[in-house]
């Protein structure tokens, strides 16, 4: 699926990456400015999991930053509602311009933290999915919350993350998830790791507590 992408929408990836380059020393969205290894290092890992997406809804990028992997989303997925959620307003502001730049109507960009608007959207995402925003247990408070019923929670994780999932077993249930799906990808080189959760049911009205607690004190203890 990921050469077929590249055959429809290669182009216009190619000019999302340049305009995230375009940033680089104005506003820090990503940590490489260079294009081609925001290309290969970036765009593409994103490329992976558009295959994972629903047929239809509305999608979430949780902490988009510079559109990663929000803005790959929306332009492969044009038939999806893509809403980009960062609690940074200077991001927010770069995403509005390249969505507008790449005229990409399904982006919808909101600037706030996901705590405050997960109570304002609760489980309305048929998918919500992060990219290098915090540690798996914590990132599943931010994400589960805003994702349906029968919808997915994704986060793209390195090689560190069978760490991160083992004090978490068993206890999906309290976020009302399944166990996770596991989908390895990128090769020997660089190893990434693709990780699904169904939710199965609705997420307990203890979630998601208030701002910062989710990093103070763990759910899963």
């Amino acid at each position: 699926m990921e050469e077929q992408l590249l055959s429809s929408r290669g182009e216009i990836l190619k000019r999302y990456g340049n305009l995230l380059a375009s940033y680089g020393g104005k506003i820090r969205l990503t940590g490489p400015s260079d294009p081609e290894i925001l290309w290969n290092d970036h765009i593409l890992d994103c490329l992976f999991t558009v295959s994972r997406l629903p047929d239809k809804g509305r999608i979430l990028d949780v902490g988009s930053g510079g559109g990663l992997p929000g803005l790959v989303w929306a332009i492969c997925r044009p038939d999806l509602e893509v809403t980009l959620l960062d609690s940074v307003k200077k991001k927010c502001g770069a995403l509005e311009e390249m969505a507008a730049e790449l005229e990409l109507p399904n982006v919808r960009v909101l600037w706030g933290r996901c705590e405050e608007y997960a109570l304002r959207e609760r489980e309305t995402f048929s998918l919500a999915g992060a990219r290098a925003v915090a540690g798996t247990g914590i990132l599943l408070e931010y994400l589960s919350p805003f994702v349906a019923v029968g919808g997915t929670v994704m986060a793209m994780k390195g090689p560190l993350y069978t760490e991160e999932l083992e004090p978490l077993q068993g206890r999906w249930n309290r976020l009302g998830l399944a166990a996770p799906s596991i989908v390895p990808y990128g090769g020997e080189e660089k190893k990434r790791f693709l990780i699904l959760w169904k939710k199965n049911a609705p997420c307990s009205s203890r979630f998601p507590r208030k701002t910062g607690m989710a990093e103070k004190t763990f759910w899963w203890r």
